[in-house]
């Protein structure tokens, strides 16, 4: 079960934190990638301290858990930050983010063994073929948990994503939720001008996935989403949700613009973001 729990009100606290979290930790450094990890933040906070099963004490395999695999690996902000305050290690560690020696890298790694991460990100498109084999393996040991996987929108410009989509409902790999943080913004401008993604949903039902679509930046319907989603699963084929959330989601001058991908704000602009994510008892680390 989730050893967290929460109370949608609980949720909210808990994402206003961990938007603390990314905003300090990328100003510290003066670099990183803020506007992805708050847009995200939500759904990170709905999976680890609502949806998914799991337990801190980690164990690379995590049979018997629910796990979750980060291609888009630059929000890596979010997720440290998540996987802290879910109790992976201690948020004092925050503070190490990018730093030389931390194991919070710019991009997850696995050599430093932070608790929570499973494979290295930094190089996209490769996180749902990871999930894939996640899956694929649990199968073969017999445990019913679930994998989850998160995309970028930007990053299905990626062929090995697109391998990977035939190859899931090839073999009704149906213990898979994969997402997409459909943000319509990567590093060099919108998704329609660079890349062009078209019709996602259509897609990836011609592929032969169950497709939804979700609010990824609203607790009340994103949480029946995903339960939605787990219901979905065991039925002969994979599970994907097309996630709508905005860049920079919680810092007005950061929000839908691809200009906060990978910038840092400056010390003005910190405390704008820090005022405007207010908590009931700031836990800052």
């Amino acid at each position: 079960m989730n050893p967290h729990n929460q109370s949608i009100d609980e949720l909210k606290q808990t994402a206003a934190q961990v938007r603390r979290d990314i905003v300090r930790m990328v100003h510290a450094v003066n670099s990183g990638h803020p506007g992805g990890s708050l847009g995200c933040t939500d759904f990170f906070v709905s999976l680890y301290f609502s949806v998914m099963n799991y337990s801190t004490d980690f164990t690379m395999d995590g049979k018997g858990e629910d796990l979750f695999f980060l291609s888009n690996g630059h929000i890596s902000p979010v997720w440290y930050s998540t996987l802290a305050r879910a109790g992976f290690f201690d948020v004092k560690e925050l503070s190490t983010f990018r730093k030389l020696n931390s194991r919070l890298q710019g991009h997850p790694t696995t050599h430093e063994g932070l608790p929570g991460v499973r494979i290295a990100s930094g190089s996209l498109g490769q996180g749902l073929s990871v999930a894939i084999g996640a899956a694929q393996a649990k199968k073969l040991n017999n445990d019913d948990s679930l994998v989850y996987v998160l995309m970028g929108d930007g990053e299905l410009e990626e062929g090995q994503i697109w391998e990977a989509a035939m190859y899931a409902p090839h073999h009704k790999v149906d213990n898979l939720i994969a997402t997409v943080d459909r943000n319509g913004q990567q590093i060099d401008g919108s998704t329609a001008e660079v890349g062009g993604l078209g019709d996602l949903r259509a897609k990836f039902e011609a592929f032969g996935w169950h497709v939804m679509e979700a609010d990824g930046n609203n607790f009340e319907l994103l949480l029946p989403a995903l339960e939605e989603a787990k219901a979905a699963t065991g039925k002969g084929k994979p599970v994907i949700i097309l996630l709508d959330t905005e860049m920079g989601f919680g810092v007005d001058y950061m929000m839908g613009s691809h200009k906060w991908h990978g910038v840092a704000p400056n010390d003005e602009q910190l405390e704008i973001a820090l005022q405007q994510l207010a908590v009931n008892t700031a836990a800052d680390y």
